[in-house]
């Protein structure tokens, strides 16, 4: 074994870092496949996993809408896990940054989580169970929902750590930061992780409009007129819109108003300002077209963008960018 990890170094390496990105570009189209299915309730177009109608082609999948979603959607999520594994022997074989080899660790059984949360949507669906509610599997669909924000950041992190930038920069501006600027971006990452959990209870639960109207809840109120859990979890996503906006721009405001942050993360800002602007239009796209399935599922694409940009941004703020076998916040 040590013979094949003697290649190992801390250098740039430019076709590692382009297979990040490649996988970045898979993992957008896998996003993409999610929302839809979601989006169109195909999700349980196959009532059987892993295979599809007993098959891994199954009969129609190419030319019925419901199968194509969902068969994409299973297909893509494999190619994920192949590529979290090249990925994974990639840098055990050439990278000697032991951080960023547990990093590739940790996608691989994030990835596999993902897959066992999505089998378990499908199995302990009602249609499977036969109970009189689908709160369980609706639970997992959730969860899996939010993995694929995990798996999403987590590779967000890896490409990061291999630009040319990260590895041969200099650490001094980063770790001259002001604290302010890493405790808001810590803040806005969490609060969007927070509002996609919300939305994704939102849509498995079928209450993307709930409340009909936008941006008043009635024809004269914010507020609803009567409530119920479809109304109140729809009402809270809108709230928590509204929360991550001011938290998000306090956030750019920091990076903003401190020198050596706008230097470092100034256009990073300027791509969330307008990620953000985007996702609160395509919000209000999906009311105002009764939730047409291109409009909801470009607003959960453009929502994992938001949060994957500000991750982003964030550990940048967090982490020298220079290469070391160490990754600890800058004080």
């Amino acid at each position: 074994m040590p013979a094949l990890t003697q290649q190992r170094t801390d250098g740039y390496k430019p076709f590692l870092f382009l297979f990040c990105v490649f996988a970045l570009g898979w993992i957008t189209a896998l996003l993409f496949a999610g929302g839809m299915t979601t989006s169109i309730k195909a999700g349980m177009a196959f009532l059987d996993w892993p295979l599809s109608n007993g098959s891994v082609n199954p009969e129609g999948w190419l030319t019925e809408s419901d199968k194509m979603a969902e068969h994409s959607h299973r297909l893509l999520g494999m190619k994920i896990g192949l590529l979290s594994i090249i990925l994974l022997l990639w840098t055990y074989l050439r990278e000697s940054r032991e951080w960023v080899r547990t990093l590739a660790r940790v996608l691989v059984w994030v990835v596999i989580l993902q897959g066992v949360l999505g089998g378990a949507r499908v199995r302990f669906d009602q249609l499977n169970i036969m109970s009189e509610n689908n709160l369980l599997a609706q639970s997992f669909a959730v969860m899996h929902a939010c993995g694929a924000m995990v798996v999403l950041g987590i590779l967000v992190s890896l490409t990061l750590a291999n630009t040319r930038r990260w590895i041969e920069g200099s650490a001094g501006l980063n770790a001259a930061l002001p604290v302010g600027v890493k405790r808001w971006g810590i803040a806005a990452t969490a609060t969007i992780f927070l509002q996609i959990l919300v939305g994704a209870i939102m849509r498995h639960a079928d209450a993307g409009l709930a409340i009909a109207k936008f941006p008043l809840a009635t024809e004269t109120s914010l507020l609803p007129a009567y409530w119920n859990f479809a109304v109140s979890i729809h009402f809270a996503h809108r709230v928590g819109a509204v929360i991550v906006t001011v938290i998000l721009l306090i956030f750019l405001g920091k990076i903003w108003g401190t020198p050596t942050a706008k230097r470092a993360l100034g256009y990073g800002a300027l791509l969330l300002a307008a990620i953000l602007g985007l996702q609160i239009f395509l919000g209000a796209l999906t009311i105002w077209t009764v939730k047409n399935p291109y409009a909801a599922t470009a607003h959960h694409l453009v929502g994992a963008f938001l949060l994957a940009s500000t991750w982003g941004v964030t550990f940048l703020a967090l982490y020298p960018g220079r290469a070391t076998n160490s990754l600890r916040p800058t004080k």
